[in-house]
């Protein structure tokens, strides 16, 4: 399974740093590519064809970390890729995703919400794979 994250907006240091760092940690764990879309771009045409898309809202759903990796599993098994969109408010139509996901309730800048999402996916593997991380 690929996890997408497609997000508005450029990414600027430091946040590029941590998100640097937890690509290089899920390395091991998952395939995340991560796109960053102008804010003027349309990114329905970004979604890959078939993919369950999880749109990042602050009123989402939410979950806890090990919910989250049950999700991650339970798209795994799918077996359809997973496309995380993290945008403004004009950026997609809400009958295009299959799910919407709070990170929690305070609004979060783009590049924070990055950083959250990317810690948690790892989180969320490292649990998957009773491997020491989460506590």
């Amino acid at each position: 399974m690929r996890i997408l994250v497609l997000a508005v907006g450029r990414l600027r240091p430091p946040y590029a740093d941590d998100i640097q760092h937890y690509k290089k940690l899920l390395a091991g764990h998952a395939r995340v590519e991560l796109e960053e879309v102008r804010e003027d771009e349309r990114v329905p045409r970004r979604i890959p064809d078939r993919a369950f898309v999880c749109l990042l809202a602050a009123d989402g759903d939410e979950m806890t970390s090990l919910a989250f990796s049950e999700f991650l599993e339970q798209r795994r098994q799918a077996g359809r890729d997973l496309c995380f969109v993290i945008g403004g408010p004009r950026g997609i139509d809400l009958s295009q995703c299959d799910m919407r996901l709070s990170l929690g309730p305070m609004t979060l800048p783009h590049q924070l919400a990055r950083v959250v999402l990317l810690e948690q996916l790892y989180r969320g593997h490292k649990i998957l794979a009773r491997e020491p991380y989460h506590y």
